[in-house]
């Protein structure tokens, strides 16, 4: 390819990259907390809301998020004929942003859930005993705890979402490899050219090493918890 092809190709590319860090992005902002009231609704002590929340989470969490990213988007227009979303691009990254936070804030929850188990019954007994509520209990004792241990798992799913965010291509969201596709189909004069998919490589495993780097420094920055 020439360079002004080139020059082409990295616009576009750089284009979608873009809005694939701004579902990324979205994603963490929305189901971090989400995850952390998926977490409570599980551990309550009300059968009902524990019974739901583990049904809910195995629904999410056994169906491929790409069913999940075609039912959201495409299902109250077909079931209801209301179309909550809109139209354009805006459209699409409102029902993609929406499909992510709920597929992860629910894998969020049991990583929660299982960095509070790690705690041991103990440190709540002793709180009890020194007149904390158990609201107090979690926010001063064990939660500073469980963001320790729960830093691991989590790194993993966030180098995941990375990775996930390509997905949101089923319903024409414009990311960086529906971007380097469109070349592989023809655009801008350039077809049949399996390069600018590739480029896109380039920038997951950059985006993904400086995660990894931050993910780390953020675990050694913890490790006074030992």
């Amino acid at each position: 390819m020439t360079a002004e092809q080139w020059s082409i190709v990295f616009n576009a590319l750089n284009i979608g990259f873009v809005q694939t860090l701004r579902l990324f992005f979205a994603t963490l902002i929305g189901a971090i907390p989400l995850g952390l009231l998926i977490m409570f609704g599980r551990r309550s002590r009300f059968r009902p809301l524990s019974w739901l929340v583990q049904g809910l989470t195995w629904i999410i969490r056994g169906s491929p998020l790409m069913i999940q990213l075609l039912i959201i988007y495409y299902g109250p227009g077909l079931a209801f004929d209301w179309h909550p979303w809109g139209g354009g691009e805006a459209g699409r990254f409102s029902a993609a942003a929406a499909a992510f936070i709920i597929n992860y804030a629910f894998y969020f929850a049991e990583i929660y859930r299982g960095g509070i188990a790690s705690i041991p019954q103990g440190q709540e007994e002793a709180g009890l005993v020194l007149g904390m509520t158990r609201t107090q209990i979690f926010f001063r004792v064990k939660l500073l705890q469980m963001v320790k241990a729960i830093v691991p798992p989590m790194s993993n799913e966030v180098i995941t979402l990375v990775k996930d965010t390509s997905l949101s291509r089923i319903i024409a969201l414009q990311e960086v490899i529906w971007a380097g596709q469109k070349f592989l189909k023809g655009s801008n004069g350039i077809a049949a050219n399996i390069l600018p998919l590739l480029c896109t490589a380039v920038y997951y495993l950059v985006f993904n090493g400086l995660l990894t780097l931050l993910l780390g420094r953020l675990e050694k920055r913890l490790s006074y918890f030992k």
